[in-house]
């Protein structure tokens, strides 16, 4: 089933067309003037160098009219000869038939019928496009007339290609496969959403943290702050830089940058219940501290620091350079 985009949209067709395998664009005189366009032919010559192939509307009441606009259109400077869209009607077909007998491609469209669209493939057309969304909103089943379409094509050597058009949701692009249609077009909105699924993007989500776990090391996952007090220092000092740095510990060293312990929030809650709010105007060593801290070598992997998680039951660990402290690894930050 060929994919097509139906928008005037500049930026979305760019947006769509990116994806590489698009077959082409189809327009709408109620999407011109929905987007606010007004130089109507500028736009159709700009879409028709930006896009493999471009559906435009030939609107006319008459055989006459409707062979006289295709013609005025083609002599605008396109980068290539569009398909046109004409309303199917007993002048339509009789233009469809025309300007195929000229070498020309026609969408008959604004189908709703098996007839209409009997008619449109006895004309000549190269596309025959009925209505799924309007035909549903009036309570039709508009996948059986899709598949019938398709039956009439095979059944009868039809070169026609049906067209599924007026795709609202993505259930849309599921009945146009199993109908067997040549041809979907469809918003942009819509068509993003056809790869999108709540349990992919779990298992997409579960593999890249997997895959993590097993390449990043903890010094490529360390965030940059990296709070670090003295035993000699208040526990105000150690609640400031747990707040600067967003994480519920600091790191404590001796004189020579050795680890000698951790103070965490929760042994600030501990010691507030045990003390009393003046725990926060004293120092860390007359409060106390956990003298031994878990640590992991800051070049282990995540998986190994996941393992002293689990092992441990702390929500932080402390990364280590060698002997020396270069940053906190949080719970929150490996799952």
């Amino acid at each position: 089933m060929e994919l097509y985009l139906d928008s005037v949209n500049f930026q979305e067709i760019e947006e769509a067309f990116n994806l590489g395998f698009l077959k082409g664009l189809t327009t709408t005189p109620t999407f011109m003037h929905r987007d606010g366009i007004t130089d109507i032919d500028g736009a159709i010559v700009k879409l028709s160098k930006m896009v493999p192939e471009l559906q435009v509307e030939a609107l006319g009441n008459t055989h006459d009219e409707i062979i006289g606009e295709a013609h005025r259109l083609l002599d605008l400077p396109l980068a290539k000869e569009p398909v046109f869209k004409v309303p199917i009607s007993e002048e339509g077909v009789r233009a469809c038939n025309t300007l195929t007998k000229e070498g020309h491609r026609v969408n008959v469209h604004l189908i709703y019928t098996l007839n209409q669209a009997y008619m449109a493939m006895a004309a000549g057309a190269a596309f025959v496009c009925p209505l799924a969304g309007r035909l549903q909103d009036q309570g039709h089943d508009a996948s059986a007339l899709f598949e019938q379409c398709v039956n009439v094509v095979k059944k009868y050597d039809y070169q026609a290609k049906i067209m599924f058009s007026s795709v609202r949701h993505p259930e849309h692009v599921r009945q146009a496969l199993i109908a067997g249609v040549h041809v979907c077009t469809m918003p942009w909105g819509v068509m993003k959403k056809l790869c999108l699924n709540a349990l992919t993007t779990v298992g997409t989500d579960q593999f890249v943290q997997h895959t993590q776990l097993m390449t990043v090391t903890v010094r490529e996952a360390l965030r940059e702050q990296n709070p670090i007090c003295k035993p000699a220092d208040s526990v105000k000092a150690a609640i400031i830089k747990m707040t600067e740095s967003r994480l519920g510990a600091v790191t404590l060293i001796d004189d020579n940058g050795a680890v000698v312990g951790v103070f965490t929030d929760g042994d600030l809650r501990r010691k507030i219940q045990e003390i009393g709010s003046e725990v926060i105007e004293m120092t860390l060593d007359k409060v106390g501290f956990s003298k031994n801290p878990i640590s992991i070598s800051a070049d282990a992997l995540l998986y190994d620091a996941v393992a002293k998680f689990e092992e441990s039951k702390v929500d932080t660990i402390i990364a280590l350079d060698g002997d020396k402290p270069i940053g906190i690894l949080d719970v929150q930050d490996v799952v």
